[in-house]
Parts: C-alpha cells; sequence; structure tokens
C-alpha cells in the first residue's frame, strides 16, 4: 500500500514536471521527471520496466549508442510493436525512467512490448541493477572522457563484470572491435556479431589513437589485416591466437554517399542490400547492429531493411538543414574517434565548406579537453582548399582554434565566433555547403540558433508506438 502510493505521487508529480518544462520552453525534459520520480519512489523503473511484456532491450558503447537504438526502435515500430524508448539520447538511470513515465498510466501501468534502451557506459551497471535485459547490443569502445570514464580498460571491465551478473542475457557484438569481442567469454546466453567485410575503403595502417590496438586477452599487439578506421578491422593476436570472430551479419560492396551509405548484407536469413540513409561508415556500423538486433527480436529481414531505408537521424546526428541553397550538416562530436569520422564527412561534402566547431567543456561534454590533441585535425592542412572558413564558438571556442592553428591550418581562416554570431556566419559564407560540429551541451544551443534560420531536411518523424 505504501508503495502504491509512492508510485501514485511520483508519477503525478513527474507529469507536472513534464508540462512545466515544457510551458518554460526547455525542451522534453528528459531527465528531471526521472529525477523527481526516483526520489519520491526508489523502486519506480523496476516496477515499471517489469511490464514490458516481450522483454528488455539495452544498447551501449561508446559512440552510436542513440542512433543504434532509434534504428532498433523504427525496426520494432515497423513490425508492429509498442515500445518505450528513451529516443532523445538521455541514457543515464533518470532519463531511462523518464521514458517510462512517459509512456505510463497515473496508475503505473505500461502498455508495451519492448523496452528499448540506450545506457550510457558508466551508468550500465547501477540500471541492470534495476532493469535486467534480455538482450543487449555494444557498438563499439574508443576513449571518451577521461575525467567520466577513466581508461578505456577500466570501461570494459565494467562491462565484462556486469554481463556475468546476467545469466541468459543475450549479446549482438561488434566483431571488427577486438575489445567489444572479448566480451563474448561473459556471455551467459546467445552471442550474434555483426561486422564489416573488405572493400574497397579499408586501410593497411592507421594513424588514429588505438587504445584497442592490443589484444583484451594477452596484451599482446594486434596484428592487422586491414583497418576499418581506429581499432576496428580484421585484426589477429600473433600471441594466443585470439581473432575477428566470423560475423553472422556482415556488410559487403560498401558504397559510401554524401547523403547515405549503402551495402550488400549477408545474414543467416539471407543475402540483402541496406540503405542507410545518412553518411558515414560508423553509421553503416549503426544500421548492421539494428539489422542484428532485429533478427534476434524476430523481426522479418525486409521490414528490417525497410525500417532502416526510412530512417531520420535524431537531433545532431548528421542531421540535414538547408539554408536558403545552401546544404547544412549538424552533427556531434565528443572523442577523438568521432570527430575523425566527423572530419571524413566534412570533407567528403560539396566544397568548399564553411565550417563551425562548438566546444563546451560542461559535466556531460567532459571538463578536460585535451583528448582534442588527439583528433586528426592536420587532415584539415592538407585538405585546406577543401574548407573556406572555420569559425570556432563555445566555451573552448579559442582552445579550439589553438588546436587548429597549430594542425597547420592557415591562420586566415580561422575565426573565434560568439555562437550566434557564429553560426550566421557560417550559414552566410561564400562556401556551397556548411558543416556544425558541436559537442554534447554545445549541439542543443546552436540547433536552437539554426533552427532559427534554416529548415530541417530530414526531420525526426515520430516513431511508431513511441513514447
Amino acid at each position: 500500500m505504501v508503495f502504491r502510493l509512492r508510485l501514485i505521487t511520483a508519477i503525478f508529480v513527474a507529469r507536472a514536471v513534464m508540462w512545466l518544462v515544457r510551458l518554460l520552453g526547455r525542451g522534453k525534459g528528459s531527465s528531471l521527471p526521472g529525477m523527481v520520480a526516483l526520489k519520491i519512489c526508489p523502486g519506480i523503473l523496476a516496477h515499471l520496466a517489469r511490464q514490458a511484456c516481450r522483454g528488455v532491450v539495452m544498447v551501449t558503447g561508446t559512440n552510436g549508442k542513440t542512433t543504434t537504438n532509434n534504428m532498433v526502435a523504427r525496426i520494432a515500430g515497423e513490425a508492429g510493436y509498442r515500445v518505450v524508448v528513451n529516443a532523445e539520447g538521455a541514457n543515464m538511470i533518470t532519463g531511462i525512467t523518464t521514458a517510462f513515465l512517459r509512456k505510463a498510466s497515473l496508475w503505473g501501468r505500461v502498455d508495451c512490448d519492448y523496452a528499448l534502451l540506450e545506457v550510457d557506459e558508466a551508468t550500465f551497471p547501477r540500471v541492470t541493477r534495476q532493469v535486467r535485459p534480455d538482450l543487449v547490443v555494444v557498438t563499439n569502445f574508443f576513449r571518451d572522457q577521461l575525467d567520466r570514464y577513466g581508461e578505456l580498460d577500466t570501461t570494459v571491465s565494467l562491462i565484462r563484470e556486469t554481463l556475468e551478473k546476467l545469466p541468459g542475457t543475450g549479446l549482438v557484438l561488434n566483431a571488427d572491435d577486438p575489445l567489444v569481442a572479448s566480451l563474448a567469454a561473459a556471455a551467459g546466453g546467445e552471442v550474434l556479431y555483426y561486422g564489416l567485410g573488405e572493400h574497397r575503403r579499408v586501410t593497411s595502417s592507421s594513424s588514429a589513437a588505438r587504445e584497442g590496438r592490443f589484444c583484451p586477452r594477452c596484451g599482446q599487439e594486434l596484428a592487422y589485416a586491414y583497418y576499418q578506421y581506429s581499432q576496428l578491422g580484421n585484426y589477429r593476436c600473433p600471441g594466443c591466437g585470439f581473432s575477428r570472430p566470423p560475423a553472422g551479419v556482415e556488410g559487403t560492396e560498401v558504397l559510401p554517399e554524401e547523403r547515405r551509405t549503402t551495402c550488400r548484407l549477408r545474414s543467416p536469413a539471407g543475402d540483402y542490400e541496406l540503405v542507410i540513409p545518412v553518411p558515414g561508415l560508423y553509421n553503416l556500423y549503426n544500421g548492421l547492429a539494428a539489422f542484428t538486433a532485429g533478427l534476434a527480436l524476430g523481426v522479418e529481414p525486409r521490414v528490417i531493411t525497410r525500417a532502416l531505408a526510412g530512417y531520420t537521424p535524431a537531433t545532431g546526428r548528421m542531421e540535414r538543414f538547408r539554408y536558403r541553397e545552401k546544404p547544412v550538416l549538424l552533427n556531434l562530436v565528443k572523442n577523438p574517434t568521432g570527430f575523425n569520422e566527423g572530419l571524413g564527412t566534412l570533407l567528403s561534402l560539396t566544397g568548399p565548406v564553411d565550417v563551425l566547431i562548438a566546444i563546451n567543456d560542461n559535466d556531460a561534454d567532459g571538463r578536460d579537453i585535451s583528448w582534442l590533441w588527439d583528433v586528426d585535425f592536420e587532415v584539415l592542412e592538407e585538405e585546406h582548399r577543401h574548407v573556406n572558413l572555420l569559425v570556432c564558438t563555445g566555451q573552448r571556442g579559442a582552445e579550439m582554434a589553438v588546436r587548429l592553428k597549430y594542425a597547420g591550418v592557415p591562420l586566415e581562416k580561422i575565426v573565434v565566433e560568439e555562437m550566434s554570431r557564429a553560426v550566421e556566419r557560417v550559414l552566410n559564407g561564400p562556401g556551397k555547403t556548411a558543416c556544425f560540429l558541436a559537442t554534447y551541451t554545445a549541439l542543443w544551443p546552436v540547433e536552437r540558433i539554426l533552427s532559427g534560420y534554416a529548415r530541417r531536411e530530414n526531420r525526426v518523424e515520430s516513431l511508431p508506438s513511441v513514447s
């Protein structure tokens, strides 16, 4: 009786907070309602999550969590399932609780088939103590915010130890990342692998920071037949024999384009063409992960490929705008690997390109911005004719400008501006295309300013049966 009273009170107050946040124009309030509800009723998340009648899917890893999780949500919606999903990327326990609260009735009933949850790596152990996943999708592991996560091996160990406590939980793992593939040893249920085969754009070496280049079993340096990017590729340990496992779902014949990426896909259910309507090799990996998760949920492959072909990105995940006749791309950057891939996409755009880089150092971004020195900005020196203007903004815009200077970018192309003026300057620059790259807390104000000038081309649509 006491729990029921706490539950109803928590839901009522959380709904009031949601309404108030919207009234004040502060967005959807993706974390605050959950925070308030957990204070009033600490057991509310576990209670609500148990009502997902077909099960719980969690997506974790360093990069691609939001995109992969939202792709899985679109697949599930296309298949006719009702889902709970934290679509905005609020992946801490408070944001996950809010996702359930949006779907819950005032009496605490949740009518859904699946809960599809993006979960922060550091929060993963805490969330799984309250919500038991039936399937866990792991995207990749890269160096990310050392002041929050610590060294990379700490994060991997944390996930591995948690998985060992989840007997019966199935895993969807990236075969091309040795750190992710090594988690199979901790699996209590079925393991499914996805990855990319050899194609024309693989390389024989990688200059990117690769903290994962050592064998996770014996510590010896891995030998690679080829690299996709960073430590992802076809690897083998000359010491203990640990190697890339065969991928049940594998992409081949990769065709990257400015607005989409396609590949041939081989799977246990047959061969298909996979079309991901956003650019970048890393988004193709997200699509492969989502396809594999869809198969694990029993969805027909043609339903999965149709859903993925119609996917629309969340805010700042290769989101497209148009200012007058000028295409504009907005993308989140948060660590060296993700930034390197963002630069690769920038250089693939129709040039010359006007560029905005917004760097903040709030808690959600990571206070330590030394990671910027691990990003390969030197490619902008080599390809500087492709870039017309680089406008740096945000709390650490000046430091970003210094990094570009040391990368060898011509000084006349580097500008530091206040954020509103920076957005306006880049939009009105003489380049044919504009590219906006922003860290997490800089992304939202940049998006808000940008939306006042430009129209979205790939607006995020409501997912079927998604709250």
